[in-house]
């Protein structure tokens, strides 16, 4: 092609005057050449986003959201600034779904185990009153538990502050940051109380003639003091202080996660609870894993009567997270779900590589 030729094809404003510049350079058609190609990379990259905005354009919110975070992280896999951590045993069993009306106790069964969750009472800072607090529930409660679990594990205290973090977490998942009777302060800050008043119990059975149960409350202090009038008087925490047992053990088995996966799932409490339960399940499978759905309804169906109803939405929870991650090592049939052994590279995080790895492939 001639200077001429290349010359039609650039048409941005800044290309265009980098012509000006260098016209009577004595490499002029070079440097033409050079701003062509530039204006070759722009077209490319901008008919690329083009084509995603329409594909998105028939999409809806949220699976908009879903294949944005596919994309970033797709770009870009999992580094420290993007990990959050959770204990493993949360990631293992789950919360309500929705608030138990009326109820003050929640119990589940998976598999040999059984986790209780008892509700309990806080000291009120207004009227000095010890007041019953419902049980955690919902997206909030696990959003609530992620943020204070990677707190402790980033600062490695059991002690943490509160108050300005969750407000900028909120934020960080995409949540506004509302005062008022239905802002999300106010239903963040009430799963932070349901979570500190409540005590937990897990159940554990070999299948034969022994059992172990487990009384793991994760908080031991909560301080809660009444804010100013910008919040109309709401009870506030201003740290939060991890019972120690509770918090040796994360220290000991935090399982890391995306927060931008969870940034994609952040308003449903079930694919919240399968993204962590497929964090912990894909990292020990060392050989194909097949779970019934009955096994899957213990786990995730608490909200489901039927097994049937149960699959139907299953089936779409899953297909959601595959979304995110389509390489995912998981199948669905007419049995239940096969896991199969899984590359670190195709985990929902990516473990680190060793130091000594590291140097090695510096070194060549």
């Amino acid at each position: 092609m001639t200077a001429e030729d290349h010359l039609a094809t650039i048409r941005d404003a800044d290309l265009l005057e980098e012509v000006e510049r260098a016209r009577g350079h004595f490499m002029f058609k070079t440097i033409v050449e050079h701003i062509a190609h530039k204006q070759e990379q722009r077209d490319a990259q901008l008919a690329k986003q083009s084509a995603v905005e329409a594909r998105r354009a028939a999409m809806s919110r949220d699976q908009r959201r879903r294949d944005a975070v596919r994309e970033v992280i797709e770009a870009a896999p999992s580094s420290p600034e993007n990990i959050q951590h959770i204990h493993s045993v949360l990631a293992l069993c789950g919360l309500p779904y929705r608030e138990p009306k009326g109820e003050r106790e929640f119990f589940r069964e998976y598999g040999r185990n059984t986790l209780s969750i008892m509700a309990g009472r806080l000291k009120n800072p207004r009227t000095g009153q010890m007041e019953v607090q419902g049980l955690p529930y919902g997206p909030k409660a696990r959003l609530v538990l992620l943020h204070l679990c990677t707190e402790a594990v980033r600062q490695r205290s059991a002690r943490i502050e509160v108050a300005d973090s969750l407000s900028g977490f909120i934020k960080q998942m995409g949540f506004p940051v509302t005062g008022g009777e239905r802002g999300t302060l106010r239903q963040f800050k009430e799963q932070l109380n349901r979570l500190a008043a409540c005590t937990m119990q897990l159940g554990l059975w070999d299948g034969a003639s022994r059992s172990s149960t487990l009384n793991v409350p994760p908080f031991r202090q909560l301080d809660i003091w009444l804010t100013g009038n910008s919040d109309q008087g709401l009870l506030w925490s201003n740290t939060v202080q991890f019972h120690a047992d509770f918090y040796e053990n994360l220290i000991q088995h935090a399982l890391p996660v995306d927060i931008r996966a969870a940034r994609a799932f952040s308003g449903s409490a079930r694919k919240l609870d399968m993204l962590f339960w497929l964090g912990y399940r894909l990292r020990t499978v060392q050989r194909p894993l097949k779970l019934s759905w009955d096994n899957l309804h213990q786990q995730f169906g608490s909200d489901n009567a039927s097994i049937r109803s149960f699959k139907q939405a299953f089936k779409g929870d899953l297909a959601h997270i595959k979304e995110v991650f389509p390489r995912l090592r998981v199948s669905l049939d007419e049995g239940g779900m096969l896991l199969l052994p899984t590359d670190p590279s195709e985990l929902l995080v990516q473990p680190r590589r060793p130091k000594a790895e590291k140097l090695s492939a510096s070194a060549a």
